[in-house]
């Protein structure tokens, strides 16, 4: 028997969240754990908020004393991770700029990107991924019908800003995470962990035998090495001062020539094809319930705008999304009958296929009882 539909009455959760509950305000387990997780740093006393940032700041000095760099920040060309690059170098910092190309970049997150280290005058290394291998692992997942395609990037991504922490021997990796803008709990069927190398690996070996050749990937294991071995440490800077989403989009308009996306991570062409049709349309999950549920809460977004918002498509107009539809199809080689058969496939779990998942949870209960 299908669940009644129901939207929470503080946030825009609803139902399309399968493990939502709600209290006898109809208020949802969501937005009450945000709160009770993050309400400490967005409702931070200033002044204590301030000390924490410049004690961050001068551990980062310290740790980058003598080498060329003080700290990675990777950079996708958003909002959030432009931010950070801006109040690094502000904050005396001396970061250098990580970018992975993965074939998808929008023309305006390169010029964003450009234009932000040309302006700021720090260093960036961009990697660039190797498109037919790529492509078939893009493929792999695809054929799998597993719902986080963008585990290839993320994963990715976060092999290629350790690799060149270790490589430069830097102890500081400054996200664009944040609870400000981001705090609200994804649903555990919209995604999945991030760390899980042999996930992508299964995959890849199960639908066309694809080898990982060149992509950078990252397990659990490495990530404890890096971690706390040599304690390299990807920290939330932007939980350590006052971070307005919208003012800090302004500013960077007015300082950088910064053009903005519609939508939170949008500056990629696939995902914002991905986030903006394909989740929606074979998995029923629209992430924007849980990015507006997230400002709404912390005080950025009215719950009346982001209704507003959801009536619509998740694109500024059905001309972009048509384009992206075309470009998705020719790039993947696609035809409108296999996205069409794609679309119809039942969804297969991410445990269908070998996983690090039991390892990662033993891990991290074990580091939470050693937290308590």
């Amino acid at each position: 028997m299908s669940r009644p539909y129901q939207m929470c009455t503080r946030c825009v959760m609803d139902t399309s969240a399968g493990d939502i509950q709600f209290d006898a305000q109809g208020v949802c387990n969501y937005c009450t754990t945000f709160l009770q997780k993050s309400g400490h740093i967005i409702h931070a006393d200033p002044i204590e908020r301030q000390r924490q940032l410049d004690a961050c700041v001068a551990r980062v000095k310290q740790g980058g004393r003598g080498k060329r760099y003080d700290c990675i920040v990777g950079v996708s060309g958003g909002v959030d991770s432009s931010w950070v690059l801006v109040r690094a170098v502000e904050l005396g910092l001396r970061p250098l700029a990580v970018h992975m190309d993965n074939g998808w970049n929008s023309e305006l997150a390169q010029s964003n990107i450009a234009n932000l280290v040309q302006g700021l005058g720090v260093d960036l290394h961009t990697h660039v991924i190797d498109w037919p291998e790529y492509r078939a692992l893009m493929q792999a997942f695809f054929d799998a019908d597993v719902i986080d395609v963008e585990l290839l990037y993320d994963n990715a991504m976060l092999a290629v800003n350790y690799q060149q922490a270790t490589r430069h021997g830097v102890k500081w990796i400054l996200s664009g995470s944040n609870q400000a803008t981001e705090g609200l709990s994804i649903p555990e069927a919209w995604k999945w962990i991030k760390h899980d190398q042999r996930n992508i690996r299964a995959i890849a070996k199960a639908h066309g035998n694809v080898k990982i050749r060149t992509l950078p990937t990252f397990g659990t294991l490495q990530y404890v090495w890096a971690e706390f071995v040599r304690r390299i440490k990807w920290t939330q800077i932007l939980n350590l001062m006052e971070y307005n989403k919208f003012d800090a989009m302004r500013a960077l308009q007015e300082s950088h020539g910064y053009k903005p996306y519609p939508y939170k991570h949008y500056e990629s062409i696939f995902t914002r094809f991905y986030q903006g049709y394909l989740l929606p349309q074979k998995f029923g999950a629209d992430k924007r319930r849980v990015h507006f549920s997230t400002l709404i809460v912390a005080g950025q977004m009215t719950r009346e705008a982001a209704i507003q918002d959801l009536n619509n498509i998740p694109y500024p107009s059905q001309a972009d999304l048509d384009n992206d539809r075309q470009y998705f199809l020719k790039k993947m080689g696609w035809t409108e009958a296999q996205l069409q058969d794609y679309l119809s496939r039942p969804e297969r779990p991410h445990t269908a296929y070998p996983s690090e998942i039991k390892l990662w949870n033993l891990l991290k209960d074990i580091y939470l009882g050693f937290c308590r």
